[in-house]
């Protein structure tokens, strides 16, 4: 194809899909239109729609360093520092625009990680897994995909390596080797976007040791390969989407999935293998992969400009704007926010440049920066709910509103001022319970905890990667204790 897909053809892009489908117990035969799943489509169809604005243009485009065409920045391998900043704006702008995940960040990640450790594997062993992964990335670039990275496996016993466990397909393995491929069985768990997503990008959830070389492995198939199951995760508030358009839904426009991913004895061409049993390597692909990844939370960022937008609103509406206490919470929410900010800013800004010509951010401004998203957000999320009241989770709903029963009863005591309907009160105080508890709740609160590894992982990072000592030698140089300084 050679171009930028718009919405709609990214949309007409899924419908050719064959993909296998499940939720509530039953297959779904259209993914794109049922009314559940349709909301987290439209937020990926908004990153294609947003790289034809002019003004996101240099945010959401890039140039391809395979082909030199324009490309969507999600298709692309980071070449500068200003590419490493440019996806942290980028981020901070979709989530603005979508309040939403908009589910295209991990494949990115999984693209760039790739770059750097099929590389390695090939100067090491002299192998064709860089010269393939290229090929496959000018395939992505060129057709405009959406790849859904793939690295959380279900893991079982937590205390047992991969080979110890009772059941082996508990974390994803080679089952069979053929002259043609492989077959692999096994499960991603937790899988951002995946019945959205062309293809699926899978790699080794944790470090392998040499008795875990069969699980040591990455690779890419379209994601309606036969043998791939896709059995969607349950949200709160998700069936509200069933209801049709009502206010009740608090995001009118935009959502986000998750789903359990089952490999059942798939096979694998080899021209789409990238990495096999060569263990020793999944140290340096797990942990890039998470760096990339944990840079990627600069969305929330832009989830959190909503939120405050919409606690803003609602204090306007109450009439308690201009209280102390409630500007302060204003300013605290905003200070966390651009806290965060500062994070995924800094960790690109320090990047550097691998050997493979990808630049990588700093792997421990990432962690730091993945670290305050598992807090921050949790208490700007207070706050909101703190100024917008116990209305937020008693209000009646949009049935209640219409109902020419009670209607009126919801219209009179739900009131605040002349000038401000009733309906869009109750609008904005769904759209904070949405983001704050509701489906949206998923994107913003529980993939800020555990999304891209849960907060003790960055804790271990970041202390593997803080230069401690150094940090002694300048205070003992200091206080006089050793002689010799910087």
């Amino acid at each position: 194809m050679g171009k930028l897909m718009n919405a709609k053809e990214y949309e007409e892009s899924l419908r050719k899909l064959k993909l296998n489908v499940y939720m509530f117990g039953r297959k779904v035969e259209n993914p794109v239109d049922d009314p559940i799943i349709r909301p987290s489509m439209n937020a990926v169809a908004a990153t294609y729609e947003f790289a034809h604005r002019p003004e996101y243009e240099d945010i959401m485009t890039a140039k391809s360093h395979i082909t030199g065409k324009k490309i969507n920045r999600f298709t692309h391998i980071h070449q500068s520092v200003d590419d490493l900043v440019k996806k942290s704006k980028m981020g901070r702008l979709l989530g603005s625009l979508t309040a939403c995940c908009f589910q295209r960040c991990v494949g990115m990640d999984a693209l760039n990680a790739l770059s750097i450790t099929t590389h390695a594997i090939d100067a090491k062993y002299n192998t064709e897994y860089y010269k393939r992964f290229l090929k496959y990335l000018e395939y992505v670039q060129e057709n405009d995909l959406v790849c859904d990275g793939a690295m959380t496996d279900p893991k079982g016993d937590r205390s047992l390596a991969p080979s110890k466990q009772f059941d082996p397909d508990l974390f994803m393995h080679v089952v069979e080797e053929r002259p043609d491929g492989i077959v692999v069985s096994g499960a991603k768990a937790h899988q951002t976007g995946a019945v959205n997503s062309h293809e699926i990008i899978v790699m080794p959830t944790i470090t392998m040791r040499e008795e875990d070389k069969d699980y040591a492995i990455s690779f890419a198939l379209p994601s309606d390969t036969e043998g791939i199951t896709y059995i969607m995760g349950r949200q709160s508030c998700d069936t509200r989407k069933l209801e049709g358009m009502t206010f009740d839904r608090g995001n009118m426009h935009y959502g986000g999935h998750e789903a359990l991913v089952v490999f059942d004895k798939v096979f694998v061409p080899w021209e789409r293998v990238f990495m096999y049993k060569e263990y020793e390597f999944t140290t340096q692909l797990v942990e890039n992969f998470a760096a990339y990844h944990r840079q990627s939370y600069a969305c929330k960022v832009g989830v959190g400009d909503v939120l405050i937008g919409a606690t803003q609103t609602i204090a306007e509406f109450n009439g308690t704007e201009r209280a102390s206490h409630v500007k302060d919470k204003i300013i605290e929410m905003n200070h966390l926010n651009e806290t965060l900010f500062c994070g995924c800013i800094a960790c690109a800004a320090e990047g550097h440049r691998e050997p493979s010509g990808t630049y990588l951010v700093d792997v421990l401004l990432a962690n730091v920066h993945k670290q305050n998203i598992t807090r921050f957000p949790y208490e700007i999320a207070r706050l909101a709910q703190d100024i917008a009241g116990g209305l937020v989770v008693t209000c009646p709903s949009a049935a209640d509103l219409a109902s020419p029963e009670v209607g009126k009863w919801v219209e009179k005591y739900l009131k605040t001022k002349p000038d401000v309907p009733t309906e869009h009160r109750l609008r904005i105080l769904r759209l904070i319970e949405n983001i704050t508890m509701g489906t949206a709740a998923v994107g913003y609160l529980t993939e800020s905890m555990h999304g891209a590894g849960s907060p003790q992982a960055q804790r271990i990072m970041i202390a593997r990667l803080v230069n401690m000592k150094q940090k002694q030698k300048m205070a003992r140089f200091l206080c006089g204790i050793d002689s010799s300084g910087a």
